[in-house]
């Protein structure tokens, strides 16, 4: 990876982690690089966030803002604790009701992936879009444009997304509409 592209994160990132309305201080955050040529990123939860190189080496400074203004909300809005807490419920209540011989118990944390985690999962992406556009906006760019901008250009890259039943993330082309409204 080019020596400059830390700086070009940092340059990025830091304005927006600035903005949350629930900062995460700049020494807790951590960014590591996974070699892979998609175009995506993530975020972990407790300030770790991740790239892969094929994001560096194909994106803009400002698709990778994009990218990186979807990421930072879904700490700011708490979105893997929530998530971490409906897995911890599920596997709990698996465990009792298999302690009290219910059959088909061990599908629990299954059927809970499915009709509640994976649904809530969908909405937090549209949460993290509008989120996201907001704090672009906090730091002087057209938000709106450049996250529906990032999100056509995604769609042009790596694929429209399909969304359905067992997506983690809602259809591009819904996430574009939604953005722009």
């Amino acid at each position: 990876v080019d020596p400059q592209q830390p700086e070009r994160l940092k340059g990025v990132l830091i304005p927006l982690l600035e903005k949350m309305k629930h900062p995460i201080p700049l020494d807790q955050v951590r960014i590591g690089l996974m070699e892979d040529s998609h175009i995506n990123a993530a975020n972990a939860g407790g300030g770790e966030f991740y790239v892969t190189t094929g994001l560096l080496q194909r994106a803009n400074d400002e698709q990778l803002a994009g990218v990186l203004a979807h990421e930072v909300p879904h700490a700011d809005l708490g979105h893997m604790s929530k998530l971490q807490t409906i897995g911890a419920g599920t596997n709990i209540a698996a465990i009792l009701l298999s302690a009290f011989g219910v059959p088909g118990s061990g599908l629990l944390p299954m059927a809970g992936d499915l009709l509640i985690a994976r649904p809530y999962g969908r909405d937090a992406e549209y949460a993290a879009d509008r989120h996201g556009a907001e704090l672009l906006q906090t730091t002087g760019h057209d938000g709106k444009r450049i996250m529906a901008a990032t999100l056509t250009w995604l769609m042009q890259a790596e694929g429209p997304g399909a969304g359905g039943f067992f997506a983690t993330h809602p259809a591009t082309h819904d996430r574009i509409q939604r953005v722009q409204t």
